[in-house]
C-alpha cells in the first residue's frame, strides 16, 4: 500500500546508476532498496547490490536532517558497479532529497 502510494505520488529523479523516488512523511523514515531480477538473474548479485546500497545509506543518512521520508532506491544499470560509484550516487540522492523537499 505505502509502496504503491510512494511510486504514484512521490517525486522522482535519477542519480546514475540509481532511480530514486521519495515522498515526505509524518512517520519514521523508511527506505526501499531494489535490484531487479530482470537485470540480475542470480540472487547472490542482487543481494550484494542491495547490501551495498543499504550500507551507503546507513553511513550517510544524517544528510536528510530532521525530516522524515519514504525513499525507494532502484538499481538500473545492467552491470554491477563498485561500492564507490553506488556510495556517490546515494550521497548525491540524499543531498537532492534534502534540498527538494
Amino acid at each position: 500500500m505505502r509502496i504503491a502510494q510512494l511510486y504514484k505520488e512521490g517525486k522522482r529523479f535519477t542519480a546514475w546508476p540509481l532511480r530514486v523516488c521519495f515522498q515526505e512523511t509524518e512517520e519514521q523514515t523508511q527506505v526501499l532498496v531494489w535490484a531487479p531480477k530482470s537485470l540480475f538473474k542470480r540472487a547472490v548479485k542482487r543481494n550484494h547490490l542491495r547490501r551495498l546500497m543499504r550500507e551507503a545509506y546507513r553511513l550517510h543518512q544524517d544528510m536528510l536532517g530532521e525530516k522524515h521520508y519514504l525513499i525507494a532506491f532502484n538499481y538500473m544499470d545492467k552491470e554491477e558497479q563498485p561500492y564507490a560509484v553506488i556510495e556517490k550516487a546515494i550521497c548525491k540522492s540524499l543531498k537532492k532529497i534534502s534540498e527538494r523537499a
